[in-house]
């Protein structure tokens, strides 16, 4: 259809043309003494414009003819430009594969076209040279990292961070940032964790805060054991879901345990504590850890269970709350602590409702009886650490069991089953 609307308007044009040069409607007269020479109007217009498309034909032949070596200069130009382009890319390929040699090689290449280029000032696009020269300023860099090269690095990255006057500003900034996370990755890498965290200070906010910074921050941190400020990144990952959940509270679970190991004193301890946030200080592992390392350096017993009490409901309310080794810590530490205080009858009611609730828990039958022993209750406490000591699965709670009704036999004055329990918790 569309074909034989063309030619219905085609041949339109052509009636229209045959007769408009049908009609004679004017003469001209040209003399050329002593000749006379007598033209049809439609005639001269033809003549006219077939002179006009001769003389443009012309016109633009010799424009063409003169612009062949502008034209050949910047095919050279062009040629150059996508070899150094080529040469980028397979540069970056052979990075990513392992190939630094042949990488570093075809940087350098691209490297040397790209100069040639500015230099010459033959190609158009400046502005994309100087962002391609810078970038491969900074591959080099990083393939001569990866050879141990560290002059030619350190000349590759100083050459990066160049920048032209005519580059804008977004490029220049972009840049920067992309050569001073290299030079924080490298530094980690050589295992300086000081240099790694002056190269990220140098970093505006916003990129300080994008996730590939964020760890390389965690890992300088962790490097140079500054745990407390390690912990921060890692609650920022966390929130930015750069790990998995189980990774985020394994990473903080760890961090959390490392900053309370770094005190050395009870005033320490407990201002690392307040530093935690709510829901680590919950974790049974961290809330374990505290308060041992509480009574390890002497401190206040006293804040010790305030620091245990949140454990001590999570194992009371469910007896899969806690995996059997935290139990069993969490006894241990808890018996020490409530050793280390007067009798305290609210805990005594705590352990013994605990206990009856779930009285097939070896763990609690072995705490109640250690706190009866505390408050003075001989009889139960050894009749519940007769029961439970030769039970116990954990070795260090099987010892104590046996020690305590040891002494219970020593003041009953029964020598012959204290030397006897002593015994069963020298074997233990």
């Amino acid at each position: 259809m569309r074909w034989s609307l063309w030619l219905l308007a085609l041949f339109g044009v052509a009636v229209a043309v045959a007769l408009g040069l049908s009609l004679q409607v004017g003469t001209v007269t040209v003399f050329i003494a002593p000749y006379r020479l007598d033209m049809s109007l439609n005639l001269v217009m033809v003549s006219l414009l077939l002179v006009f498309l001769i003389l443009y034909a012309v016109v633009r032949g010799l424009n063409n003819l003169f612009e062949l070596p502008v034209q050949a200069r910047r095919w050279r130009a062009q040629q150059r430009e996508r070899s150094a382009q080529q040469a980028l890319l397979n540069a970056m390929l052979l990075w990513m594969t392992g190939r630094f040699l042949r990488s570093r090689k075809a940087a350098l290449q691209g490297l040397n076209q790209v100069d040639s280029l500015l230099s010459s000032g033959e190609s158009p696009h400046q502005l994309s040279l100087a962002l391609m020269r810078n970038l491969l300023h900074l591959l080099a860099a990083e393939n001569a990292h990866a050879l141990r090269d560290l002059s030619a690095r350190e000349q590759h990255f100083q050459q990066a961070l160049l920048q032209d006057s005519g580059q804008r500003v977004s490029q220049t900034l972009e840049l920067r940032d992309a050569a001073y996370l290299s030079a924080a990755r490298w530094a980690l890498h050589d295992r300086d964790s000081q240099n790694a965290q002056q190269w990220l200070s140098q970093l505006p906010v916003g990129t300080a805060r994008r996730t590939l910074a964020l760890r390389l921050r965690l890992k300088a941190d962790r490097l140079s054991q500054q745990h407390l400020p390690a912990l921060d990144t890692a609650r920022l990952l966390a929130k930015h879901g750069a790990f998995s959940a189980a990774a985020a509270a394994s990473l903080v679970r760890g961090l959390a345990i490392a900053s309370l190991d770094d005190c050395h004193d009870s005033g320490q301890l407990q201002t690392s504590w307040k530093l935690l946030q709510a829901e680590e200080r919950a974790i049974p592992e961290v809330a374990l850890h505290a308060a041992q390392c509480l009574l390890k350096v002497q401190g206040d017993p006293q804040i010790a269970l305030q620091w245990l009490l949140p454990v001590w409901q999570a194992l009371i309310n469910s007896s899969d709350g806690l995996q059997v080794v935290s139990r069993q810590r969490m006894v241990q530490v808890l018996s020490s602590a409530l050793h280390a205080v007067e009798p305290d009858s609210e805990w005594l009611a705590r352990i013994e409702q605990a206990r009856l609730v779930n009285p097939r828990s070896l763990e609690l039958q072995y705490l109640s009886g250690m706190i009866c022993l505390r408050h003075g209750l001989w009889g139960k406490a050894q009749q519940m650490l007769e029961m439970v000591a030769p039970r116990l699965p954990n070795g260090e709670l099987q010892r104590q069991a046996w020690r305590a009704l040891a002494e219970l036999a020593e003041n009953k004055g029964d020598t012959a089953q204290a030397l006897a329990c002593w015994k069963l918790s020298a074997k233990v």
